[in-house]
């Protein structure tokens, strides 16, 4: 008997529906195609396993699985469960008649309990973007599929308990999520930073537009604490924004077992000996990496000269263009890159070149190689360059209290906010460093002083036509978080104040 039932495969961080078609005939074989992986095809022994301790067994005769479609590589265990029923159905032990409108997805343990899969979350939006009115999962990701509306989810503990659903032997419920608030209490508060007040101002300025940030200074000034306390003035993620967000992490398999939807902004630090591969993702079973990871929150590079050039390099793409696309020979992937890269580095070897009172024992060779490890291409598409200057001993023992997060995240939310009404119109674009070369035309007009100021700066900083358009963005920013409309001089010389810390500063 030929049977058809349903499940998905991730291609990227989306969803396509699997056709999964049994059907059993004279012979003594058992059979998967449909492009599986050694994952896939193992599930045999599993699914046998499990069907022989709730009285089954998979029939003794010829059974091919064909996994539909064809081209699209299938992997991983969590068809278990599909061809469970697969099988059940078409040795006539289950009905038919509803299958048509579930899909299935679980990995089946010998004992038949199911276990948790990756990927859920979209799998669950294909199926109700598809038309389908049930998806049954293990018990574990029923929360995080109930995510989507208009689908009904069922938790199962077992295949026991989906086989007696089935079969109208037991009830279930379909389930509700149970989400959680935000909290902000996880950050690090810029209230117990002391002094900094002038990176502080670019931070805001930053987390205010999504610029790049890359802050310079000698070890212990505070670079790594100001970097960690972005997140916590950043605007709460819109639901769009959180959706695609948990959608990249279900995929990676890095949510809880609760499946919350993730509400705060991510906030990933690789380590320097990070490969390109972790970094921007792929592999031979492609997964997004740290840059997709970081969708829509932060990316945090401390000691960017510590990793490899090569590994930098890769970043220019997602920067510029906000998402990044995975090719090779048998697949090519599209994940999200849209993050706010912070880096932080030193300014020389020993890392005490601009310290006020420590002296650097390093060559001006030393330096010049040391800082020559980050490509000027790399450097041009960071909005914001910061020398982070040590504080100093009277201001590290104030008791004057620094203005905490919850006050800039205020500030920051009302510049989000003209932002947003702003961009409206425009589809994937909420924030100032994301405008487009129309959009500056549109947006950003320039007086004759702001343009010969621009021009000034071109002339004596030798600053590329990439620096130039994202002054503007940053001026623009600077303006809406003054409340101005248009944008002018004072503005504009702000902006190019945070672009001139450069390469030759360092060096001379």
């Amino acid at each position: 008997m030929l049977v058809k039932v349903f499940s998905g495969a991730i291609v990227g961080i989306n969803s396509i529906t699997v056709t999964i078609e049994v059907n059993i005939l004279v012979g003594a074989k058992f059979i998967i195609v449909g492009l599986p992986d050694i994952a896939v095809k193992e599930s045999q022994q599993r699914v046998d396993s499990a069907l022989r301790c709730i009285g089954y067994k998979i029939p003794g005769k010829r059974t091919i699985i064909n996994m539909a479609p064809a081209n699209v590589r299938k992997e991983g265990s969590a068809y278990d469960l599909a061809f469970a029923i697969g099988i059940l159905a078409a040795d006539e032990h289950l009905s038919t008649d509803s299958l048509k409108d579930f899909v299935f997805m679980g990995e089946l343990s010998l004992d038949g309990t199911l276990r948790p899969v990756k990927g859920i979350l979209p799998i669950a939006i294909n199926a109700q973007e598809s038309g389908f009115k049930n998806i049954i999962v293990p018990i574990v990701n029923a929360n995080e599929a109930s995510l989507v509306s208009g689908i009904n989810v069922f938790g199962c503990r077992n295949l026991k308990q989906v086989l007696g659903f089935f079969n109208n032997e037991i009830s279930l419920k379909p389930t509700k999520y149970v989400g959680k608030k935000i909290s902000y209490l996880s950050y690090n508060d810029f209230k117990d930073v002391k002094g900094q007040q002038n990176v502080k101002r670019a931070m805001e300025i930053a987390a205010c537009g999504g610029h790049n940030i890359l802050l310079v200074g000698s070890p212990g000034s505070g670079k790594t604490m100001l970097a960690k306390c972005m997140p916590g003035i950043l605007p709460p993620l819109t639901r769009e924004e959180s959706l695609e967000t948990t959608k990249i992490h279900s995929v990676a398999g890095n949510l809880t077992s609760f499946g919350h939807l993730i509400t705060e902004r991510p906030f990933r630090a690789p380590h320097h000996t990070i490969s390109e591969v972790a970094l921007i993702g792929g592999g031979m079973y492609p997964r997004p990496g740290e840059i997709s990871l970081a969708n829509n929150g932060v990316l945090f590079l401390d000691e960017l000269p510590e990793f490899k050039r090569s590994t930098l390099e890769v970043l220019r793409q997602p920067l510029e263009e906000r998402r990044i696309i995975v090719s090779r020979a048998r697949f090519t992937v599209q994940y999200p890159a849209n993050f706010m890269l912070i880096a932080s580095m030193n300014p020389c070897p020993c890392g005490y070149y601009t310290h006020p009172t420590r002296e650097c024992i390093c060559s001006p060779g030393a330096i010049i190689r040391y800082l020559s490890k980050i490509s000027g291409p790399l450097l041009d598409r960071i909005d914001m360059h910061i020398e982070v200057i040590p504080v100093e001993i009277d201001k590290m023992t104030s008791d004057n209290e620094a203005e905490s997060s919850s006050c800039i995240r205020e500030r920051v939310l009302i510049a989000r906010n003209i932002q947003l009404q702003r961009f409206k119109n425009a589809k994937g674009i909420y924030c100032n460093a994301q405008m487009t070369t129309n959009m500056l035309r549109s947006y950003c007009s320039l007086n004759k002083s702001c343009i010969s100021l621009l021009k000034l700066a071109m002339t004596k900083f030798g600053l590329s036509a990439r620096t130039y358009t994202r002054i503007i963005k940053l001026s623009r920013t600077i303006a809406d978080l003054s409340g101005n409309k248009e944008i002018s001089e004072e503005h504009i010389a702000e902006a190019i104040g945070y672009r001139c810390l450069d390469r030759q500063t360092w060096g001379n």
